[in-house]
């Protein structure tokens, strides 16, 4: 009875034994790697950096597929020359081992077949009995459960070659720089030499070499010996081995680290097939232009500038050249991705409103927009005066802000703000209402590479792409405007003479080929923009500071100009030297028609500023408000039969619109005497019916004046104002005169000929 209880027992311990065993060994029986890593080249072939599959792992991981049968023959010569034969774990050289260490006194050999090191990389523990017996069980059911060549594979996947290295295929490619199915003997017996002890036999080290050396040496003997190798090849190989030089450790560079990022989050979210990756980037390029943004905002520092970007893209696929996120990633505020930090980006998305005009035919080429005064919202332009009459090229060109405020209302918020979201340059997350008419002079933050690829619209005849970084080939375009309107956009902004007055002749913006650019800068000099493209390429530009401080003054035209201007000096060596084309080509079926810069009718002779404008059907409608007469040199009045020939000229009078008659005075134009008619057709264009004014406290009482501008036509000698029913002034034209702010609600009037105009009501607070 007694031995019957102590049996069962034994039966209950050994039952409780093999079912803790089993709930420790199953879960251990499956082949596990962490994510492959992934090695990055440039588009040339040149080393950008390796990632790992996920945050904090090694590298490598490479799947083995097919099995090389060179490293096959050399891994199990040196490492389980039985392991087709035993069930996972090798009695042969258990009993050898034990015999080896019990005859030292100390361990001198291992029995670990590939089968048991796979459990152990697997699931790493300290080296104790219970944990080489959970080894051995597991390296048994292993086997029982894989077929030998996928445990073989998956070990030449995860076993470690030094320096976070992993899998003899990333081996091959770090400290090779080749395939591992182009592995010579000597090579293949070097790698293999490297997993007994990865610490030991660094190759980057001279005395690791040696030892890794003389190991591959034990490895080719153990080859020959097996029948694996010729005595030619053995001998071929020692040679080779003997002059295979150390490898040369490759470095990321510094100036790569922000696109590095940036593909590492990638890579990680939507893993390709081949770990192998060969990126668009151009190294050289991107190194280049590193040391241009960094040497150049460090000339602006002084102005307030501390950090910069730049992107540069294919034109035709949108492939990224090069992307320089900071000045530098260890500087201030250098580890932010500032091609990637959404900025306000100024007048830059200027160009797009007027694209969505001309495709809409809400204007065309021809359609005079009005720099008069302050636009919807009391939004002015930058420099604080106004043009007057202007062409869609010249005012875009010019980057007035009044025009295109008011074109973004006359188009509808809603519906600009729809382009953009299809540009992909907001999310929707947000409502049109939040920027306002605000969103025609860069009220919605951007990124600078969501820009470029913006412009690519603009550059590549109305097709829209994505920014690609590791494939050259671009894919189906999303078409979001006509190849025309494109066309019309890159003439406007490629225009030196139509950026007359703002810019300058031969400035930044200004290039010897045909080179579009827009600039923009965003509210108190915070930011500096540019993107500028050629037939090649697209280039962005960024400069500012991290925490969005007002710079002194530095703008889009003198900072992000500036960039893009080195860039492309970088991208086009030869272009820069002298002059290769008038500009890009014209839209398709159109022709050039000769307009009047003031009235866009066409042409006369006796106009004096022109632009050559591209029309499908050219307008008819010639310009009458230049005119030549001739005027009495004298006296400057109009000639008469009686003037003397010798005193007789020919002069240019312009009659414009009656709304001009102020801007008109201020520019000197000369306009022709009119008789006075008994009636007139009035109208208070300045102030806005319904306008709020502000009072500054800090403005002296005798400076606080709100401007008062009448339209009259046809125009008369003098007209009265009334300010709330009681007359304030009495002016001739141009009809303007300043009121001193008095608090309160007001109405303005004013009153020509027996005529008076609607009242316009205005409140002072």
């Amino acid at each position: 009875m007694k031995r019957r209880r102590l049996i069962q027992a034994a039966a209950l311990l050994i039952g409780i034994a093999a079912f803790t065993l089993a709930i420790l060994v199953i879960p251990r029986v499956r082949l596990e790697a962490p994510p492959p890593s992934f090695l990055l080249h440039d588009r040339r072939g040149a080393f950008l950096g390796e990632v790992a599959g996920a945050p904090e792992a090694d590298f490598g991981y490479w799947p083995v597929d097919p099995l090389p049968p060179r490293v096959v023959a050399a891994t199990l010569a040196i490492e389980d020359q039985r392991f087709w034969q035993h069930p996972g774990v090798d009695p042969r050289a258990v009993a050898r081992a034990m015999r080896d260490n019990l005859r030292t006194g100390h361990r001198t050999s291992g029995a670990s077949t590939l089968a048991m090191q796979v459990a152990r990389m697997q699931r790493p523990a300290s080296r104790t009995l219970p944990s080489k017996v959970l080894e051995s069980l597991t390296a048994i059911g292993l086997t029982l459960r894989y077929p030998r060549a996928e445990i073989l594979a998956h070990y030449l996947r995860i076993v470690p070659y030094g320096n976070r290295i992993h899998g003899i295929s990333y081996a091959a490619r770090r400290y090779l720089f080749k395939p591992v199915a182009d592995l010579s003997w000597a090579e293949v017996a070097f790698l293999c030499a490297l997993p007994q002890a990865p610490g030991r036999t660094n190759p980057y080290d001279g005395e690791g070499r040696r030892r890794a050396v003389k190991r591959a040496r034990k490895i080719l003997d153990l080859l020959h010996a097996r029948g694996e190798m010729t005595e030619a090849e053995r001998a071929a190989a020692d040679g080779e081995l003997l002059r295979l030089r150390p490898p040369r450790k490759q470095t990321r560079s510094p100036d790569a680290l922000h696109p590095l990022l940036q593909l590492t989050a990638a890579l990680r979210a939507a893993p390709p097939d081949d770990p192998l990756i060969t990126t668009t980037l151009d190294l050289s390029l991107q190194e280049a232009l590193a040391e241009i943004v960094a040497d150049s905002v460090d000339a602006w520092s002084a102005r307030g500038a501390a950090q910069g970007a730049l992107v540069v893209v294919d034109r035709r696929t949108r492939a990224v050249r090069a992307s320089v996120g900071s000045v530098g990633y260890l500087s201030p505020g250098g580890a932010i991705d500032y091609a990637r930090t959404p900025r306000r980006p100024g007048s830059t998305l200027k160009p797009f409103l007027y694209a969505l005009a001309l495709e809409q035919g809400h204007i065309t080429p021809a359609t005079i927009l009005d720099d008069l005064q302050r636009g919807p919202g009391g939004i002015g332009n930058a420099d604080r005066a106004f043009l007057g009459p202007l062409l869609p090229r010249r005012a875009l060109a010019n980057s007035r802000n009044v025009p295109a405020v008011q074109l973004l209302a006359d188009l509808g918020l809603e519906t600009g703000y729809a382009l953009f979201r299809r540009l992909n340059l907001h999310d929707d997350r947000l409502p049109a209402s939040h920027y306002g008419l605000g969103l025609a002079i860069g009220g919605m933050p951007v990124t600078l590479q969501d820009l470029v690829a913006a412009y690519g619209a603009l550059a590549s005849d109305g097709d829209w792409r994505p920014l690609t970084w590791l494939s050259e080939d671009p894919g189906p375009p999303m078409s979001l405007l006509s190849a025309a309107t494109a066309r019309q956009i890159a003439g406007f902004l490629s225009d030196p003479m139509a950026r007359l007055p703002t810019f300058p002749r031969m400035g930044l913006s200004e290039y010897p080929f045909p080179v579009a650019v827009k600039t923009g800068t965003s509210t108190d000099f915070r930011d500096a923009w540019a993107v500028g493209w050629t037939e090649r390429y697209i280039v962005g530009a960024w400069v500012g500071h991290p925490d969005a401080r007002p710079m002194k003054r530095l703008s889009g035209y003198r900072g992000g100009a500036w960039l893009v201007r080195q860039t492309i000096a970088v991208l086009h060596p030869d272009g820069m030297t002298g002059f290769a084309d008038v500009g890009f080509p014209p839209p398709e079926g159109h022709a050039p028609v000769p307009l009047c810069a003031l009235t866009g009718r066409v042409a006369t002779d006796a106009c004096t500023t022109t632009s050559r404008e591209w029309f499908v059907e050219p307008p008819i409608e010639t310009c009458a408000a230049h005119r030549r007469v001739l005027v009495d040199r004298r006296d400057g009045t109009i000639a008469t039969a009686q003037t003397p020939e010798r005193f007789r000229s020919l002069r240019t009078f312009v009659s414009l619109h009656p709304r001009y008659a102020h801007w008109a005075a201020r520019e000197g134009l000369p306009t022709p005497e009119q008789p006075t008619p008994a009636q007139a057709q009035l109208s208070v264009s300045s102030p806005l019916h319904g306008t709020v004014v502000y009072r500054d406290p800090e403005i002296p009482e005798s400076r606080a004046t709100l401007p008062l501008r009448a339209t009259v036509e046809p125009p008369v000698d003098v007209v009265t104002w009334l300010v709330d029913g009681v007359v304030f002034a009495e002016v001739e034209a141009p009809y303007e005169v300043r009121w001193p702010l008095v608090l309160g609600e007001h109405v303005f009037q004013v009153v020509a000929r027996g005529r008076r105009s609607s009242g316009v009501t205005v409140v002072v607070q």
